[in-house]
């Protein structure tokens, strides 16, 4: 098996305009993105955007019609049993047996891997502690909530540490405390040195743990950068203003206009201005509403979120197809 140059190995994932195509479907159409080794990255993008396939196709899964990628320093095609024996996938369901327990399907997946019985068990045994699912154990998987099978699944594809992991949708379906165990569990992997691919499509997710960010929509990567490179593309900072009475609104609003162009929410009880100074922005607006005697619920200094950035990003697509079906 060969391996790609060793300048390519700081990166653990390569892709460099990557086509496929599923019938007339054009499903990537020149994607190219890299992510370091130890390193999470973030993969947005709308509903058949692209990002499970992309993952297929880095998985080994899927062939490429075209391009290259590489995983580990391995390729894609000419090196996918190396590919496959460096890699973990998990899927937005968790592919376990129902009628085994949770330290039975462990032990079952360190058998497969070649540990032998004792290793296999040892190595059940970290796992269970590890992801806190030593009281349920023994218990069988189909009786497991959500959050503890996507737990249990994880742990099945690190019985040997991988060098990247792909996260397909992991928090699909779950309940916001169990979302935060699997959050806790991709920074663990990160401080491991474990690359993480993530594909999401919930905004704070991406933004609490990527490193870096790529949006993809019909098949291309339409942005890249940091999420605060990306809420940088929405605009700058902006300060918020909500009066306890929602009659002072448009009072609040042409006393912040010398701001810039104020903005009143579709709800009609807030206000917000640009805040290009930050700080000094809203001390200045905190003055003059203080000033007027109006009392406030609040008063913020806030940036755009990632929903506003991806919103930003994929209308322009979803309105052009629009405009395509009424022609």
């Amino acid at each position: 098996m060969a391996a790609v140059s060793s300048q390519a190995n700081a990166e653990a994932v390569v892709v460099d305009s990557v086509e496929k195509r599923f019938g007339a479907v054009h499903a990537l159409q020149g994607v190219s993105f890299a992510a370091p080794e130890g390193s999470v990255l973030g993969v947005l993008g709308p509903n058949g955007a692209g990002k499970t396939t992309t993952v297929s196709v880095l998985s080994t899964l899927v062939r490429p019609d075209a391009g290259h990628a590489s995983v580990a320093g391995f390729d894609v095609v000419r090196d996918a049993a190396a590919v496959r024996a460096s890699i973990m996938l998990t899927g937005q369901y968790a592919a376990l047996d129902d009628l085994l327990t949770g330290r039975e399907n462990l032990v079952l997946f360190g058998r497969l891997l070649g540990l032998g019985h004792k290793g296999s068990r040892r190595r059940a045994d970290e796992l269970l502690a590890q992801f806190e699912l030593e009281d349920a154990a023994d218990r069988r998987v189909g009786q497991y909530s959500g959050g503890m099978r996507r737990r249990i699944d994880i742990a099945c594809g690190l019985v040997r540490l991988p060098k990247v992991v792909f996260l397909d949708e992991p928090t699909t379906g779950l309940d916001p405390v169990s979302r935060q165990a699997v959050w806790s569990l991709v920074r663990g992997l990160r401080h491991d040195g474990v690359t993480v691919l993530l594909t999401t499509q919930y905004l704070e997710e991406a933004d609490v743990l990527s490193d870096n960010i790529i949006v993809i929509d019909k098949g291309r990567v339409i942005a890249e950068g940091t999420a605060d490179d990306l809420k940088s593309r929405s605009g700058p900072s902006y300060c918020e203003v909500v009066p306890v009475d929602t009659a002072n609104v448009a009072a609040v609003a042409r006393m912040l206009a010398s701001f810039g162009t104020v903005a009143i929410s579709d709800s009609g009880d807030r206000v917000s201005v640009p805040a290009p100074d930050g700080p000094s922005t809203l001390a200045a607006a905190l003055g003059r509403i203080t000033d007027a005697g109006i009392e406030l619920v609040d008063i913020a200094l806030r940036r755009p979120s990632l929903d506003e950035v991806f919103v930003k990003l994929t209308r322009p697509a979803a309105e052009a197809d629009a405009r395509a079906v009424d022609a």
